[in-house]
């Protein structure tokens, strides 16, 4: 303590000392930050700067709360989402990620105009367009993060400058929704034009990526939702709104623009840049389209040929929480989180083999319902019975076989002695009992199958997938659906389902257009899609007001069968499957027609007097 204390005289007596020998002290620089005309001066800095404006992207579709917590596909199983139970409020926002968050999504959006502001005339040696490539990272980054505010609240007020402190107002209104489509596809265009045969690193913005952004803004745009007299029809809640234009277009032709969200989709597949086995002309087998789906989300062997944008993890570098995605969603029986839930609605939307869909009242399928599924199920969801990674010492010795154990089971001699057995991943573990499933299921998709990566504390690095090619040729079939071409649109819906081993659709019409927004969440699970696809299509009402389901699952021991270690088997058991709803005290969902667009909090209201707030808040 003494040591400390002197030396603390000792600097204090010595800063004293300097200020009163040189008075240039006041002067200087500090040495952990640059100065702003420094960094536009040199190219490096620069790019620093730039690089930094990707940081709004924070942890992309990898969070520890999936967005699809926010819909009819999963449940997060440590709070209630009052988006789901339709009780947010310019004073009660609920769980919203940062990545549309307003002030976080601005701030990106004002580094965006700073940047463009000081690139306009670069004040450093520009050889090979460096500038130029900044710039077209800066418009593209700008346009998504734009569109990151206007597909979650509608039209948001348009700033294209860098506001200084010297402003004479610094509130603004919101612009129409139109308006907004019109800037980001200009931002996007530029975007493309800047980027075009520009080599970038991985996990940086490309010609590519700005048009495939394009074609995902046109596709919304053309949506039923943002077609007012469409939505007006279907929404009492926006029919009664008294300023429309800012949620959608007042008028217009919307088969003009399904026409230009086909086109935009069209210029991506043109560039002939992307793709991971779309030219099947038949199924591959069940194993095959296990294995290529689980490329596809892992971005590996052959599946980053998908990847249009992707963030990326390094697991010995930066704290990034989807790096965690392990830990905060693996089962409680390997000391993960079980954070984001599959329900059960999401498992049976996933058809049988043959294309028909999976029914309860069928007595085989009641009896074995895991069996015969789609293959993207299998390397999907994690469910009671599916093998899985070794077990941690700790369980090792319960579960030599590494099997996800999510129900209630027999051990001891079936029509003897038995004793009750509470699978390791089930709320009633005996290896962690706070962080069990609630639906029994948990994501599979996205997680690392190395089986050594069973430590928590080990990161993974597997990319999130911010766009990639297989949404653009969905988003090219759904305007084909929209503008009367079936027949087009199942030749890129049936390959994407080919790839998957799964068999082609044959449907037209409404039918075909139900099978595929089937097809669009299976192909897209838990990457960030549904949230906004439910409320476009406006059949939120209809599949958002439903409470989450769950699995019960038995295991009894046939008569004369001895257990001592249990293990999946039904040779040994007789197993039941019972569907129940979750229960109100967990969950009460219900859908409001204001929740489709969220509501702008009370804070940005009260700071800008021209905001007008959502309908129905």
């Amino acid at each position: 303590m003494n040591y400390m204390i002197k030396c603390l005289a000792f600097g204090l007596s010595l800063g004293v000392a300097l200020v009163g020998c040189n008075s240039d002290f006041l002067n200087t620089k500090p040495l952990d930050k640059v100065a702003g005309d420094a960094v536009w001066a040199d190219a490096a800095l620069a790019d620093a700067f730039v690089t930094d404006v990707y940081n709004g992207l924070r942890d992309g579709i990898l969070d520890q709360m999936s967005f699809d917590c926010q819909t009819d596909n999963a449940l997060y199983s440590f709070g209630k989402q009052d988006v789901n139970e339709a009780n947010v409020s310019p004073s009660n926002l609920g769980t919203i990620k940062n990545t549309m968050e307003w002030s976080q999504m601005y701030q990106r959006i004002r580094a965006a105009n700073i940047a463009l502001a000081n690139l306009a005339k670069p004040k450093f040696d520009n050889t090979g367009g460096i500038a130029d490539r900044m710039k077209g990272e800066m418009y593209f980054l700008r346009g998504y993060y734009y569109n990151q505010l206007l597909r979650y609240y509608g039209g948001v007020p348009l700033i294209k400058k860098p506001y200084t402190l010297n402003e004479g107002d610094f509130t603004i209104p919101r612009n129409t929704y139109e308006e907004c489509v019109n800037s980001i596809v200009s931002d996007l265009d530029s975007a493309a034009i800047l980027l075009k045969g520009k080599t970038l690193a991985a996990g940086r913005a490309t010609m590519g990526a700005a048009l495939a952004m394009k074609a995902r803004v046109l596709l919304y745009a053309a949506s039923d939702l943002h077609d007012i007299p469409t939505a007006k029809a279907k929404s009492s809640v926006i029919a009664s709104f008294t300023n429309p234009e800012l949620l959608g277009y007042v008028s217009g032709d919307q088969k003009a623009r399904w026409q230009k969200a086909k086109d935009a989709a069209k210029a991506v597949m043109d560039l002939n840049q992307y793709g991971y086995k779309l030219n099947l002309t038949a199924p591959v087998t069940p194993a095959e389209g296990q294995q290529n789906y689980l490329n596809l989300s892992l971005s590996r062997n052959g599946g980053e040929a998908d990847g249009i944008f992707l963030k990326y993890y390094i697991r010995a570098s930066f704290d990034d929480w989807g790096s965690w995605y392990p830990r905060n969603n693996m089962p409680n029986g390997y000391h993960g989180w079980t954070s984001s839930e599959p329900t059960q609605q999401l498992v049976d939307s996933y058809e049988m083999m043959d294309g028909t869909k999976f029914d309860w009242k069928n007595p085989t399928h009641a009896a074995t319902p895991y069996e015969n599924r789609d293959p993207r199920f299998y390397t999907s969801i994690l469910y009671d019975g599916a093998q899985w990674k070794p077990r941690t010492p700790d369980g090792a010795g319960i579960d030599p076989a590494g099997q996800i154990q999510t129900g209630f089971y027999e051990t001891g001699t079936g029509g003897s002695t038995v004793t009750p057995y509470a699978g390791l991943d089930t709320r009633n573990s005996t290896i962690e009992n706070w962080n069990g499933t609630w639906t029994g299921y948990a994501i599979r998709k996205f997680m690392d199958p190395d089986p050594t990566l069973v430590d928590m504390s080990i990161r993974q690095e597997v990319p999130s997938i911010q766009i990639r090619f297989t949404e653009v040729v969905l988003n090219y079939a759904e305007a084909c659906m929209a503008l009367g071409q079936d027949e087009e649109a199942k030749t890129w819906i049936n390959r994407v389902r080919f790839r998957a081993g799964m068999p082609a659709m044959t449907e037209t019409g409404a039918a075909l257009m139900a099978r595929y927004q089937n097809e669009r969440n299976i192909e897209m699970l838990f990457e960030d899609q549904r949230f906004y696809d439910v409320r476009r299509w406006m059949i939120a009402p209809t599949v958002l007001g439903q409470q989450a389901k769950i699995i019960v699952i038995s295991g009894k021991l046939k008569p004369g069968k001895t257990v001592t270690t249990y293990k999946y088997s039904k040779d040994n058991y007789n197993y039941s499957y019972s569907v129940q709803d979750l229960g109100t005290g967990k969950e009460n969902r219900k859908w409001n027609d204001k929740i489709y667009f969220l509501p702008i909090s009370r804070d940005e209201i009260n700071r800008n007097n021209k905001l007008i707030q959502n309908p129905g808040y």
